[in-house]
């Protein structure tokens, strides 16, 4: 089984090449399964139904989120409508939608989860014990032994210590969330395969997406400015994975780049 994640697709720059270049990306890399974080897909902040929709045609097959999961207030009315939507399993009980979802690929059952790092980041529970709960309860029940986490967090150790945390039990943890693919792809020695952070699926010459001039402004006058999401060229980033659908162990791992 081939799993590609695509990391944080950023406004419609990212939702473009997404529409242009994955239907062939998944031919040419025999894609059974594509997962996509969708946390900014709407103008660089949040995401709606229409936009989810939008990413489904492209041949996203579940969308994770983040900490900007509701920075659309309609997603909050839709999400529940979206089996295929998956919010952070750590944030508060009174959120809607739910923190994992179960795809049904070719036969075979794959989770999928999604947390929120607590290092550097907004207030959220505990990620270990969440995913412990997800991973020994739900997962164990279905019977479902290929899991994919998408881990929102900032902190490169917070990552490293949730891949090790559930190895042996998840077959990728990804990290997103910092718009920079890092270089550190592994199999760990139980086979689940790790990389701190996807990427990003979105303008190649902003600032982790942003308009450069908006972003200066912020940093280096210290004054407000609203952030708008860069223009021009556009990339995708993220990372491949072959799995035994029979174990869940990772066979292989490899980043993805693709730019217009």
């Amino acid at each position: 089984m081939k799993i590609l994640f695509l990391g944080d697709v950023v406004g419609n720059p990212g939702r473009r090449i997404l529409r242009e270049r994955l239907p062939e990306l998944r031919r040419s890399l025999g894609v059974d399964v594509c997962i996509a974080n969708g946390e900014n897909a709407a103008a660089g902040l949040g995401i709606n139904a229409s936009i989810a929709r939008e990413m489904y045609q492209a041949g996203v097959d579940c969308i994770t989120l983040g900490n900007h999961s509701w920075s659309r207030h309609e997603n909050q009315s839709s999400i529940d409508s979206d089996p295929c939507m998956v919010r952070p399993a750590n944030g508060p009980a009174t959120w809607p939608g739910k923190g994992f979802a179960f795809l049904d690929v070719a036969g075979v059952t794959v989770l999928v989860v999604n947390l929120l790092g607590r290092v550097s980041m907004d207030p959220a529970d505990d990620p270990f014990a969440a995913v412990d709960a997800i991973l020994e309860g739900i997962r164990k029940e279905k019977g479902c032994r290929v899991t994919v986490i998408d881990f929102h967090a900032e902190a490169t150790s917070e990552k490293a210590v949730m891949a090790h945390f559930v190895d042996g039990r998840a077959t990728l943890v990804v990290g997103t969330h910092t718009h920079v693919q890092t270089a550190d792809e592994r199999i760990l020695e139980r086979g689940t395969a790790f990389l701190t952070d996807a990427g990003m699926t979105g303008p190649a010459d902003g600032i982790i997406g942003m308009d450069v001039a908006c972003s200066m402004r912020r940093i280096v006058e210290r004054m407000p400015a609203q952030f708008e999401v860069a223009k021009g060229t556009a990339r995708i980033d993220g990372v491949l994975v072959e799995a035994d659908p029979a174990t869940g162990r990772a066979l292989s791992i490899r980043r993805i780049q693709e730019v217009e």
